[in-house]
């Protein structure tokens, strides 16, 4: 009898230190268990195949035990959670959010702190995240670390980022995991702020692809008072461990239970649209606190951006980011492009082409003084230039049925953007501003905060939240990347937060693989403000010794609408760009930027995409096609449109000539009627793309 008991103990022991979850599919497995040192340790399958080796978890403390050892459970406990919810704007008009959660308490031997991990497991893919209670023995506490690891089974191929700190606007990298290497590529991100901290650090998210075939995607969702987190590459064992982004004086975070730490995300599919097209980020952040969401409206917009990239007009006033004349009168210099009379430019064509909005880039006082200069107080957000008739302008707009959407570029310094913060919301509500495009270019002021700090990311979010109280919508740029806040705070609209079009006109640009990439990457955690449309590819066009150019076709820049989702899109190029090409125009003006459905037709990182997508509460839909450097021909079936309609199909294509380098603006246009039994050919160029329209035959 004693013998039995002895046994029945030990094998209670072993059931509780041994725990394991699986998704609603049986597909993947996480199984979870204490190491022989109490330290935490999970592992992920994919049908029955190890994905993620044993791997670590655990939380270290700054001057307290750490929370990575020397653990016993406490308890365990199951649940199953599905329900569909509908997105305010989206991909599609509802989502589901169905898992099975695994939830261990665990105490701390020596600290007698406790701590619950929390694994919930989607048939796309696994989330967990820390959980710290209440309780006496942790109140006030500080990160230093976090011990997570993801111990990968193969070499796989990754398309990675150098882990900066302070910005995430560089190209791709693809490359094995074994071969990252920081100091081996070109660390240029074009506006000069670099902060590597490491020579095998890499950003998130990273995805990847095994040599068996497996689509892996490393990334983290709800990052809410929190930095963002880094990944650190042992690249002989295959092995990334988190490194979460210090405040100024090196520490993590400062937390007071009860709290919880974002969710470490790991998508898993033998198919790569499923990467694509997945809401798991979105599903792991609480659901909207804004009740009524009834001001929050998808735009279309024009702008007065572009013509300062390319060099037609400045955002300063007197034609000259160092001008040493700031603070004295300034003299215009005929070259400043926010002007009452070109504003009033684009307020005319956005109402002529049914837009939406229109962007104004510049508008206020300076832009002389802050480039490179790292002051505390440049801008106030609210005294525009001497030529920018900010009454006169919304009175025009508001006659032509046009909203106009702000700019506040905070040249980094957020202490000084938070003090004039009411004050500028205040000013966009008294002339009716509905959106604002905020701008991070620059270090971070205070000093030795990173943009992807605890303290920045806090801002971030503050901004979003302080913009729902004023009943406005937030469309940020040089931001830490989304990680899925945008259902908590539908009025964060979209974010920049990667290597943009801008790129293209001063830079070595973005390869024709970018945006290829973007999906599998930065848009899983929300809409991004790519502003695509650009017609004059070649800079050569506006200067003949400029040998920039968009790394593109024509028609790849019209297929971007639908692969590069967003509820706020811009038509980014001249207007005079869109006159000479009306025809292709047409589709910017078409294609719709909130949806009721959306079908991931096929898809490799790095390589195609093409997307199809309904728009909301019409019969219309709209596909769009996108390939790399190389030219690709695929066949695609319209089964998607309802059954028994007839569509008029506008396919707008690459032209039989057309290659990005040689010929980018060679396209043809053709229609066709089709039904959802039709097959529709697609051929793009090198560097191009299809985009088709498809509206219903009455």
């Amino acid at each position: 009898m004693k013998h039995l008991f002895s046994l029945l103990f030990l094998f209670t022991l072993s059931v509780l230190s041994a725990q394991s979850v699986q998704s609603p599919s049986g597909k993947i497995t996480v199984n979870f268990k204490l190491g022989s040192n109490g330290q935490p340790v999970y592992a992920v399958n994919y049908k029955n195949k190890a994905v993620v080796l044993e791997s670590a978890l655990g939380i270290k403390l700054k001057e307290k035990p750490a929370l990575d050892a020397n653990f016993e459970i406490l308890d365990s406990k199951t649940a199953t959670f599905n329900e569909s919810w509908k997105p305010v704007l989206g991909e599609q008009a509802s989502i589901v959010n169905h898992y099975n959660e695994l939830t261990i308490g665990l105490v701390s031997k020596e600290s007698k702190v406790k701590m619950n991990i929390i694994f919930r497991v989607f048939d796309e893919g696994v989330a967990f995240r820390y959980d710290f209670p209440r309780q006496a023995e942790l109140n006030y506490f500080i990160i230093s670390d976090e011990s997570t690891q993801f111990n990968l089974t193969e070499n796989n191929k990754v398309f990675w980022l150098p882990g900066d700190f302070d910005s995430n606007e560089y190209e791709y990298n693809e490359t094995k995991l074994s071969e990252i290497d920081n100091s081996k590529i070109n660390m240029n991100n074009g506006i000069g702020v670099k902060s590597i901290p490491g020579r095998y650090m890499v950003q998130t998210p990273l995805m990847m692809k095994s040599p068996s075939g497996l689509y892996l995607n490393i990334f983290e969702a709800a990052v809410v008072n929190y930095p963002v987190m880094h990944l650190k590459a042992d690249v002989t064992n295959f092995k990334l461990k988190a490194e979460l982004v210090p405040n100024a004086i090196g520490d993590k975070a400062y937390l007071q239970a009860p709290c919880v730490s974002p969710w470490r995300t790991i998508m898993i599919s033998d198919d790569a649209r499923d990467i694509v097209g997945s809401r798991m980020i979105l599903n792991l952040n609480d659901p909207s606190k804004i009740e009524d969401t009834s001001w929050i409206k998808p735009m279309k917009y024009v702008g007065i951006w572009w013509e300062m990239h390319v060099g037609k007009s400045t955002w300063d006033y007197a034609g000259s980011q160092n001008a040493t004349n700031f603070g004295t009168k300034l003299e215009s210099s005929g070259r400043h492009g926010a002007t009452t009379e070109n504003t009033k430019r684009y307020i005319d064509f956005a109402a002529k082409n049914g837009f939406d909005g229109v962007l104004v880039e510049g508008w206020n006082v300076g832009w002389e003084d802050w480039s490179g200069n790292w002051k505390e107080e440049v801008f106030d957000f609210t005294t525009p230039y001497p030529d920018f008739d900010l009454a006169a302008i919304s009175a025009y707009a508001k006659a032509k049925n046009v909203k106009m959407i702000m700019h506040h570029e905070t040249s980094g310094s957020v202490g000084n953007y938070e003090r004039h913060l009411d004050r500028a919301l205040d000013l966009m509500k008294k002339y009716d501003y509905p959106a604002a495009k905020t701008g991070y270019v620059g270090k971070i002021i205070p000093r030795g905060e990173f943009h992807d700090g605890q303290t920045m990311v806090n801002h971030f979010n503050f901004v979003a939240r302080r913009f729902a109280d004023y009943k406005l919508m937030l469309n940020s740029h040089e931001s830490s990347r989304p990680t899925g806040y945008s259902r908590t705070y539908p009025n964060y609209v979209a974010a920049e937060a990667a290597r943009g079009t801008e790129f293209n006109a001063w830079s070595i640009g973005n390869p024709p693989m970018h945006e290829t990439i973007l999906p599998f990457t930065r848009l899983l955690g929300g809409p991004m403000d790519y502003t695509p449309g650009i017609f004059e590819i070649k800079m050569s066009y506006y200067d003949k010794n400029k040998t920039e150019q968009v790394h593109t076709t024509l028609a790849k820049q019209l297929a971007l609408y639908v692969t590069m989702y967003s509820p706020i899109q811009m038509a980014a190029d001249l207007l005079e760009n869109y006159e000479k090409y009306p025809d292709a125009f047409q589709f910017i003006k078409d294609v719709a930027v909130d949806w009721d459905d959306t079908k991931i037709l096929q898809a490799e990182p790095g390589d195609y995409l093409t997307i199809t997508r309904k728009a909301k509460g019409k019969q219309s839909w709209f596909l769009g096609a996108i390939t790399d450097e190389n030219a690709r021909k695929s066949e695609i079936k319209l089964d998607f449109l309802t059954k028994g309609q007839k569509y008029k199909a506008v396919i707008y294509e690459d032209a039989k000539d057309a290659d990005w380098q040689k010929n980018p603006i060679a396209y043809t246009i053709r229609t066709v009627v089709v039904t959802n039994k039709s097959k529709i050919n697609l051929n793009l160029a090198a560097g191009g793309g299809t985009a088709i329209s498809f509206e219903p035959i009455k």
